[in-house]
């Protein structure tokens, strides 16, 4: 998988816009997923959601990533801060996949059986028509930048897009047919997907 390509020499007044745009998107993905964590996690606590709650602490994640983000280019030179961004925001993806793994390992053995919750259906949808142009909007910004850590920013958006995805498919089958079972398996594809990205942004690479 390749990395950001080293874009052509910005002018310095490119570079400040262009950092002032990626402070204007983290702080957007900040206030959205704190929004979307709070609900998320409280929606599946009441539902006995593993896959809702996993869901709310990726938004933890995303909020971490866009606050170290919001501290990198706090910095006048912020690729001085790169390879440290980009290790903080691969250790928040390793410790949502631990955790939501242990969850749901246990929700499986434990056959625990979920209520449907509508709220959580709902946040899935509002998070699948937003997140696609949050994160095109990081990942193009990252790369006119040549930022690593802002791409990676983006990629942790558009992995919120699947999830939201997987998280729908999940809170559908309990909802309408049932299947308990959906939603610690649907927990488990968000783990997977966090530990693989955790991965790629610890060996700094552009993920996805």
């Amino acid at each position: 998988m390749s990395g950001v390509a080293h874009p052509p020499e910005l002018a310095a007044a490119d570079r400040q816009r262009l950092g002032r745009r990626a402070r204007l998107l983290a702080a957007a993905s900040v206030t959205y997923n704190a929004l979307e964590a709070v609900i998320a996690i409280g929606a599946g606590l009441v539902a006995g959601s593993i896959a809702l709650v996993g869901f709310g602490l990726d938004s933890i994640v995303e909020v971490s990533s866009g606050l170290v983000i919001l501290w990198q280019f706090r910095r006048s030179l912020p690729e001085t801060r790169e390879r440290q961004a980009l290790r903080l925001i691969a250790l928040s993806f390793f410790a949502l996949a631990g955790y939501v793994t242990f969850e749901s390992a246990r929700a499986l053995l434990r056959a625990a059986e979920p209520e449907p919750s509508r709220v959580g259906i709902a946040l899935a949808i509002a998070s699948l028509a937003v997140m696609p142009f949050l994160s095109w909007a990081q990942r193009r910004t990252g790369r006119q930048l040549g930022s690593r850590s802002v791409v990676a920013d983006g990629t942790q958006t558009l992995l919120c897009t699947y999830l939201s995805g997987v998280l729908l498919a999940g809170l559908l089958l309990n909802a309408t047919l049932g299947w308990s079972w959906a939603d610690p398996v649907a927990g488990l594809v968000i783990a997977a997907v966090a530990a693989r990205e955790g991965l790629e942004a610890w060996r700094g690479q552009d993920c996805c």
